[in-house]
């Protein structure tokens, strides 16, 4: 039977009670003991990868573990509004804390959407940990495009129909998680925010795979990352799909994410 294992934990976040929501799926297989760890978007949880992460595991034969932001899903409230430098304190901070928490040493990262940039950053702050990266729908600079998609979104969220969907995966933390959204991408201050100091300390192998289509941001995005990127990258542009490709095209997706890991492995076994 090819169903992974699955196991639930909530970790202290800090020495202020604080936790954070953890899920992993182990195959009956290992390909090898290296973890793939997923960084959700700016309105995502565990729950809303739906069945990706047990896909990835049972495709790649690799450990997947992903978890809930302080601030989203599962995990508690977040005492305060985000910072303009939060994609890259996730490093140091939930991240961190995860890896101290199931014993990692090496590890693959892969984010979607804003969680893509915080995989990025996760690879400078590890680069001798960090074996592979991998963004879908990265955002590494912010674009007239991706303003105008989250305004948009921002005043469907009005809708109250719409603004329950949040309520559902994220309770009375909703508010809190669309305002970090919404507000941080909106503000001035955030207007020339970019991943470039971050990419260029990148050594590991890089996998970008983005949206033809994708509402929230343009090709400039991708062939930004893979530009500044300071190790060797590969460029994956999915046709007709928008900013969700592991759920518009998640047979492709997962096709190339399998591959790109594959090679990793083969070529890290013929160097031993």
């Amino acid at each position: 039977m090819n169903t992974p294992h699955t196991h639930e934990a909530y970790i202290p976040f800090n020495e202020n009670g604080r936790h954070i929501y953890l899920k992993q799926w182990t195959p009956p297989q290992l390909s090898s003991s290296v973890p793939i760890i997923l960084l959700h978007d700016s309105l995502g949880s565990v729950a809303l990868w739906r069945d990706f992460p047990e896909h990835l595991a049972i495709q790649t034969k690799q450990v997947v573990i992903a978890y809930d932001r302080l601030g989203f899903g599962q995990s508690s409230a977040h005492p305060a509004t985000l910072n303009h430098q939060f994609v890259a304190t996730e490093a140091i901070t939930g991240f961190a804390q995860v890896l101290q928490y199931c014993h990692i040493d090496d590890f693959m990262v892969m984010g979607h959407s804003i969680g893509g940039g915080m995989a990025v950053c996760c690879a400078a702050q590890y680069p001798s940990r960090c074996q592979a990266v991998i963004t879908i729908a990265a955002q590494s600079i912010v674009e007239d495009q991706t303003l105008a998609g989250i305004s948009e979104a921002k005043q469907l969220f009005q809708d109250a129909q719409q603004f329950q969907r949040l309520q559902k995966y994220h309770g009375e933390k909703a508010q809190w998680v669309l305002d970090a959204w919404t507000e941080t991408w909106l503000s001035t201050a955030f207007r020339n925010w970019n991943l470039q100091a971050y990419t260029a300390q990148v050594k590991s192998p890089l996998l970008v795979i983005h949206g033809e289509f994708d509402e929230y941001g343009s090709l400039l995005q991708p062939r930004t990352l893979i530009q500044t990127t300071g190790g060797p990258s590969q460029l994956e542009i999915i046709a007709n799909t928008q900013h969700m490709p592991h759920k518009e095209q998640p047979a492709l997706v997962l096709k190339h994410i399998q591959q790109f890991i594959h090679t990793l492995i083969g070529k890290s076994e013929q160097s031993r």
